[in-house]
């Protein structure tokens, strides 16, 4: 009995010892970022390999700046990341050439910890296809709190008011599209790519024939500016009382203005009869995943962790970047940074700037250098004709 048992165990033994040992294969992932986000991109991937220890993961460290992705991509899509951050108005060339994969785990828990303007960037038609990183590209007020009051602030009106009393300017650059368009898109105006490639403009309908009449009033008043960024910086606390710029000059203009520091949403306009919020054009950075990867499971759980609240809150706090999240825009930390709080404030009024809008850029810039010449020999609503025909043209 014994030698059959001693039998049955090495034969036991023997078989266990044949038989192939499965290992686990590692998840192989290679994530695509800005420079300036390596060392941050490193610390995120250590957290979720922790947070996911029952697999094994290898991710490789590509830099490559969202500005660059598309066109990296493009070079070779199989050579690409598997995860890899981008500018939103590549959007439209990712999804035509079927380079991303459509957001489909925890969908809903992504549109919802996200501003809607985020989440439209992100996605086409009704599909989502990328996780929003970060959302501060975009316009709003600085301006003199010694001279416009809080409630001034709040109406175009009463800011040229205030500073007419004070003997100084308020400062918008009207030439520029970028915000000549925050009138229109407050009116109601839609100004987008078709899924032909054919941009729609009515910025010449009723609504728009009146925001033009508040540009025309807008720079003809006496308190009006117009420059670039620099006749802004170098006014603002002196000749200037107000200005329209964004987060990228916080830095110049809180150290001009000192104690009265102060930004806040865009104001809203005089249209008709009615007060109507500006609109403004902003800009978002994403995530993608690849549609060549091998492990698009974990592909996308790493894009929605890299873009989670947690993450995008440390974004803020390492590289001073504004969110997508609401929580986070809603957080202490942002809302004590003056020029991002006013960011977030505009963020329900902004609109995604869409790719292939390059004719859209000269007709606008030459509405806006009309309006600031005060060059009136032509009614408005013939000038936007000609513009809306011109941005339109096949």
């Amino acid at each position: 009995m014994k030698k059959l048992l001693s039998l049955a165990l090495v034969l036991s033994l023997a078989l266990t010892l044949a038989l192939p040992v499965f290992a686990t294969e590692p998840v192989k992932l290679k994530v695509w970022g800005s420079q300036e986000d390596q060392a941050m991109l490193q610390e995120m991937v250590d957290a979720f390999k922790a947070a996911n220890a029952d697999k094994t993961f290898e991710v490789e460290f590509g830099v490559v700046s969202e500005a660059d992705a598309k066109t990296r991509y493009m070079e070779d899509p199989t050579a690409a990341a598997d995860v890899f951050a981008f500018a939103d108005d590549q959007l439209p060339a990712f999804v035509a050439a079927d380079a991303l994969y459509e957001v489909t785990r925890n969908k809903d828990e992504i549109i919802a910890a996200n501003i809607p303007s985020s989440v439209k960037a992100a996605s086409s038609g009704d599909h989502l296809y990328a996780y929003p990183m970060t959302a501060d590209n975009g316009y709003f007020l600085y301006y003199d709190k010694s001279v416009i009051s809080e409630e001034q602030v709040k109406t175009l009106d009463g800011i040229l008011e205030a500073a007419k009393a004070a003997n100084k300017k308020v400062f918008m650059d009207v030439s520029n599209g970028w915000y000549i368009a925050s009138f229109f898109l407050g009116a109601g105006c839609e100004l987008r790519v078709d899924e032909n490639g054919v941009i729609v403009c009515d910025f010449n309908n009723e609504a728009g024939v009146k925001a033009g009449e508040a540009i025309k009033a807008f720079t003809a008043d006496e308190a009006f500016l117009t420059g670039d960024d620099n006749i802004l910086k170098g006014g603002i606390g002196e000749t200037i009382a107000a200005g329209v710029s964004g987060a990228w000059n916080a830095d110049d203009i809180k150290s001009k203005l000192g104690d009265n520091y102060a930004a806040t949403k865009l104001p809203t306009f005089t249209m008709g009869d009615e007060q109507v919020q500006m609109g403004s054009f902003a800009g978002f950075k994403l995530l993608g995943v690849n549609t060549m990867t091998q492990y698009p499971e974990e592909a996308m759980d790493l894009a929605a962790w890299l873009t989670n609240e947690e993450n995008q809150l440390k974004r803020f706090e390492v590289r001073g970047l504004g969110p997508a999240n609401v929580n986070v825009a809603a957080s202490t930390a942002v809302q004590d940074n003056i020029a991002l709080a006013a960011l977030a404030a505009q963020a329900p009024y902004a609109s995604s700037q869409a790719a292939g809008l390059d004719n859209y850029w000269a007709p606008a810039e030459a509405f806006g250098t009309t309006m600031e010449a005060k060059d009136y020999t032509k009614d408005v609503k013939t000038l936007l004709d000609e513009m809306v025909t011109a941005i339109t043209a096949k």
